[in-house]
């Protein structure tokens, strides 16, 4: 049996070599996802039959079902799975642009970076009432701002005749200490009221979340999304090296940038409204490149999946294992993250 299939499409103009293996492991991924889903909306301080929950995703189902699925569950999920899609995109495309296992956004500073934008816009247009003084339509911007920002800083200060990955990496240790030092300074300086609420914010959660942030986040979410696929051949040539891929005939530096740029949007996009989940983008990779291999199309497809579903375990088990206390998603995927780091620091041969 044929491992990769050949597939063309608009009369042979478009055409890409399908990996038969990895599809079959992506779709057992798709589903996987859609049991965590239903199992998420069924599970928390009121539960629901299974049964119940499968009636009313198909629009049966009680009023008080639907309530608690469509009303309080559904929005938090939705923006869990879609945080944690773009987050563990963002780190495959950083892993394959600096070639080395260690690259995630949180460890570069780009969710720091992110972050500090986000309570900075909170802190600076938010009133006595703890009301928004602007649209928060704003907010993704804000948060792209401050994780370009950051990415920026990492690239320049990494630069030495090139762009070491493990001076990287360790830069962007360093900026994203100096990013939290700019989050906790305007946690002080904003609105005392806050305070609390940016600090869980900041751990990674998505309680609270509400139709309005989801219709926000889903079109610009999918939207890159989209286009990092459209990118996975790029990051191909990109993984490669510098040296093969010039002379592919490659302009790497103006790639480079734009994937940066892509990433940048995926992280600003998630930390707007799910806050600063952490090890997502290092988590999420690595598992999918133990399943599916390293080629970057079933790579990106089989990372969004995988992180997809960790945030929303982690979700799920914040806001059921201690009821009624709720604990923010970001507590449990740093848990299991900052392990693998220490891990992967420990068997890099590079340091």
């Amino acid at each position: 049996m044929k491992r990769y299939q050949v597939t063309r499409l608009s009369q042979g103009r478009i055409s890409f070599l399908l990996d038969l293996a990895a599809t079959k492991k992506i779709l057992l991924l798709f589903f996987v996802l859609l049991a965590v889903f239903t199992v998420s909306a069924a599970l928390g301080d009121i539960r629901l039959s299974f049964m119940s929950v499968l009636q009313t995703f198909t629009g049966g189902g009680t009023q008080l079902d639907q309530l608690v699925v469509f009303s309080f569950r559904m929005p938090r999920m939705i923006v869990a799975m879609l945080a944690g899609m773009s987050l563990a995109m963002a780190g495959a495309i950083l892993q394959g642009l600096v070639r080395n296992p260690l690259a995630s956004p949180d460890i570069i500073g780009l969710t720091a970076g992110a972050s500090a934008a986000v309570v900075s816009f909170l802190a600076l247009f938010s009133n006595e009432s703890n009301a928004l003084t602007v649209s928060i339509q704003w907010l993704p911007l804000a948060a792209f701002v401050g994780a370009a920002l950051a990415a920026l800083l990492v690239y320049v200060l990494s630069w030495k005749n090139g762009v070491s990955p493990v001076r990287m990496v360790l830069i962007g240790i360093g900026v994203s200490a100096l990013m939290q030092a700019a989050t906790t300074m305007m946690m002080i300086v904003g609105p005392i009221h806050q305070a609390s609420q940016a600090n869980i914010w900041i751990t990674g959660t998505v309680h609270g979340v509400n139709w309005k942030e989801v219709s926000i986040m889903a079109p610009y979410a999918v939207s890159l999304m989209i286009i990092t696929f459209l990118a996975a051949r790029h990051l191909n040539i990109q993984e490669l090296g510098e040296e093969l891929a010039v002379n592919a005939g490659v302009k790497v530096e103006r790639q480079r940038f734009w994937l940066i740029l892509l990433a940048t949007g995926l992280v600003g996009g998630a930390v707007a409204f799910a806050g600063g989940i952490g090890f997502v983008g290092l988590i999420a990779p690595h598992m999918a490149r133990r399943l599916v291999g390293s080629s970057f199309g079933p790579l990106l497809a089989a990372s969004a999946l995988l992180g997809a579903i960790l945030v929303i375990l982690a979700d799920l088990v914040g806001r059921t294992l201690f009821l009624p206390l709720e604990v923010p998603a970001g507590v449990f995927t740093a848990g299991i993250g900052a392990p693998y780091f220490i891990y992967l620091l420990l068997r890099s041969k590079r340091l």
